[in-house]
């Protein structure tokens, strides 16, 4: 064949391709491991089963006034985790990294259609077709609907993998990077806090009815996807050129989507790695100012700052604390707004925050035999469990007064307000003084890898670590509970103020006392930790 007839020569898609490559990397995933293929079996099962229901809840409100409202709302929830995805769950697929593709001779079009064809196969795309499908029958009436529905089924189900495919292009340099992998770190704060407002909304809908959304069904049936699937319900209505607007304006958002993808795997695939070219600039000398300075000279504020910066680097730590943080506000706020809240709920963040005290060694992993070798006598051991503590208590003290102040702020109940932060400090002194206690006699590992917080085989620990720690932590606090209780049975509720000081004095007599009966235990077993610690 002449260099001619060559060039001429038809060149052979590549999407078949990788088609075949995103069903081979499914199948070998499973091939890793029984329980990865366990796991993904019952994640299969679980959206299937969910798609089903989604379909049939959705076909049953056909003809129903509040159909549209549903179907509409529903596909741009969708759409917004389609959005977020790649954000906080880089890793949940492996073919959201195009770089991995750099080395091989491919045009940005070609591969824009391959991956968008790759992309439709998967659990996701099967579940965005059942709603797709469910809301078309809901709305659609006559011919007219059935085969706009049909194009609004097609670009929902592409509007939806398309942008989730232009956000990971668009990021996946910081999603790659250490930075990026702390940012799924925040998923637990997105999961907590979407539940309570799915929770919260649904309380209000069960109270007041769907009406309520027709306003913001208004609103977002002009925002693609949820515009496609306002078209159907436009055309039904006999309004077909609205409908056909909706629809073009669904059409331009997937265009759009397609050239913004295409332009991101273009200057990913011809661009230099930023990450690459830092590490070539000559390394600055550390700075002495900051958190250091801060801190008391000695032991103590070494660490202090240690315990700090692994809050600030340690992704296993920080995923704690940023849960914590987040539902030891979401649970006392939401009671709040809901009606059904309390001052003693503000309680709820001393005790989330309180629980991170427990296994202080196991964040250290192996790295812990640095610390053991520093602690020769229990007076060592007591400096170290105390630094520790002040650390959690830096953060623990003001988020703690904080959520008690805007828990009485919403209640508008002000003068409770000494009361329950009294009580969250003697409940904070409380489970710093069990979680020294815990650390030193119930130690376990926390690996690094993966999503599990212990090590196999100590999971047994791990419970009664925690929730032994909290039952004696509930039980130190009885004293201050009992006195709380015989205030209000005795008619002294307006001596209530005196639970505020009484609280904080508690709280730190009982911390003190937990972290000199806990040295000794430490500095006597410090091979044991060691061991239990380097097991992850």
């Amino acid at each position: 064949m002449s260099p001619a007839e060559a060039a001429a020569a038809p060149v052979p898609s590549i999407t078949p391709v990788f088609v075949r490559l995103k069903l081979s990397l499914l199948r070998n995933g499973l091939h890793q491991s029984s329980g990865r293929k366990a796991a993904y079996v019952a994640s299969v099962v679980a959206a299937l089963l969910m798609a089903a229901l989604q379909l049939l809840g959705l076909i049953a409100l056909r003809g129903n006034e509040h159909a549209a409202t549903v179907s509409i709302l529903l596909t741009a929830i969708l759409a917004l985790g389609w959005a977020v995805f790649p954000l906080f769950f880089p890793s949940g697929d492996e073919t959201l990294d195009p770089t991995r593709l750099v080395m091989l001779p491919l045009r940005p079009r070609p591969l824009v259609r391959a991956l968008l064809v790759a992309s439709l196969v998967g659990i996701g795309p099967l579940f965005t077709l059942c709603l797709a499908l469910g809301s078309v029958i809901s709305l659609a009436h006559g011919a007219a609907a059935l085969l706009t529905g049909i194009l609004a089924i097609a670009l929902t189900v592409l509007i939806c993998v398309a942008l989730a495919r232009t956000v990971a292009a668009a990021n996946i340099r910081l999603l790659t990077s250490r930075k990026g992998r702390d940012l799924a770190v925040l998923s637990g704060l997105v999961i907590a806090v979407g539940a309570q407002v799915v929770n919260f909304g649904a309380q209000r809908l069960g109270s007041s009815g769907l009406s309520q959304l027709d306003p913001a069904r208004d609103v977002v049936r002009w925002i693609p996807p949820a515009s496609a699937i306002g078209a159907v319900d436009s055309v039904s209505e006999g309004s077909y050129a609205v409908g056909v607007a909706q629809l073009a304006l669904s059409g331009a958002a997937l265009a759009g989507l397609l050239a913004l993808w295409q332009r991101s795997l273009t200057r990913l695939m011809t661009t230099p790695d930023g990450s690459t070219l830092a590490a070539a600039e000559p390394t600055r000398e550390r700075s002495t100012r900051g958190l250091g300075r801060l801190l008391p000279a000695g032991r103590t504020g070494t660490v202090m700052e240690r315990s700090l910066r692994y809050v600030w680097r340690d992704p296993k730590t920080k995923a704690a604390w940023v849960t914590s943080l987040a539902i030891g506000l979401i649970v006392p706020l939401f009671n709040a707004l809901q009606g059904t809240g309390s001052i003693y709920f503000a309680c709820f963040a001393a005790g989330m925050l309180g629980v991170l005290m427990y296994n202080q060694f196991g964040q250290d992993t192996s790295a812990f035999w640095m610390v053991a070798m520093t602690i020769s006598s229990a007076h060592d051991a007591y400096v170290e469990l105390r630094g520790r503590a002040l650390a959690l208590l830096v953060i623990t003290l003001p988020y703690a007064t904080l959520v008690t102040v805007i828990t009485a702020a919403v209640l508008g109940d002000w003068p409770a307000l000494p009361e329950g932060l009294g009580l969250s400090l003697a409940l904070l002194g409380a489970m710093l003084a069990t979680g020294a206690w815990s650390s030193a006699r119930f130690p376990y590992s926390i690996p690094q890898e993966g999503y599990k917080n212990v090590a196999p085989g100590q999971a047994g620990l791990a419970w009664i670590s925690i929730f032994g720690g909290m039952v004696a932590a509930a039980l130190l606090c009885a004293p201050v509970l009992a006195f709380t209780i015989w205030l209000h049975v005795a008619g002294g509720a307006d001596w209530s103020w005196v639970l505020l000081p009484l609280g904080g004095a508690y709280g730190a007599l009982i911390t003190y006392c937990g972290l000199r009966l806990a040295a000794p235990r430490v500095a006597r077993r410090l091979p044991e930790i060691l061991l239990a610690v380097s097991k992850g």
